[in-house]
């Protein structure tokens, strides 16, 4: 069970004004978990929130988290060259990266995604619902997300979602159950501002010191 809170905390590090569309700009989000288990709930509320900053410019996408269970976590998107540059400094693993391609038609074997009948306004913004159903190595996790066609960015957690999926998301509430073992993820847009940001914010060359994670 801690590898797996691990592993989504780390995709997870691995996420605003209307309503012209934004094109650039940094956003803060944080991310809150949950579970009816007594110890996983103690562990997160030892955690707290974790907090995000995402950088987006164009075509490129940064998004930034540290936490106690997975260290820093970057995930730089490229959504033009179609890569996806993944930094962990782990205080288990050390300096770690993983450098993977997006695929034109990404296998969705295992993913089921719906448009959900329900709207919300999020920060000024009208968001549509989605439901998505994933099944990873027989685990299902459940997603209910609310996005946003007035945020052209992409989003780590939905890059691969493909073209039923449309929008950034602003609001996302997870459920995986693992064992018997219930967690519950809440993913919220807190903030958006309009800026300039440095291309260099969206380099796809690895940090000197990080090591690629082979088997990723």
């Amino acid at each position: 069970m801690k590898k797996l809170v691990f592993l989504l905390l780390a995709t997870f590090s691995i996420s605003v004004v209307a309503q012209d569309q934004l094109t650039e700009g940094v956003m803060s989000s944080k991310m809150t978990m949950s579970s009816s288990n007594e110890e996983m709930k103690a562990q997160f509320e030892m955690i707290g929130d974790i907090a995000i900053t995402t950088y987006f410019k164009d075509d490129k996408t940064r998004s930034e988290t540290n936490n106690p269970m997975s260290g820093e976590s970057v995930s730089i998107i490229d959504t033009e060259a179609k890569q996806m540059l993944t930094l962990m400094n782990n205080p288990m693993l050390g300096k770690k990266y993983t450098l993977t391609d997006i695929e034109d038609s990404p296998d969705t074997s295992g993913i089921n995604v719906s448009k959900g009948d329900e709207t919300k306004t999020i920060l000024g913004y009208e968001c549509q619902e989605y439901n998505v159903e994933m099944t990873q190595e027989g685990v299902t996790m459940t997603m209910d997300i609310y996005t946003t066609e007035d945020i052209v960015a992409a989003n780590q957690q939905t890059v691969e979602f493909g073209e039923d999926f449309k929008g950034f998301p602003l609001l996302m509430t997870i459920n995986v159950n693992q064992g018997g073992m219930d967690m519950s993820m809440t993913y919220e847009v807190t903030e958006v501002k309009k800026e300039t940001v440095a291309d260099e914010k969206f380099s796809m060359t690895p940090p000197e010191g990080y090591e690629k994670m082979e088997g990723m």
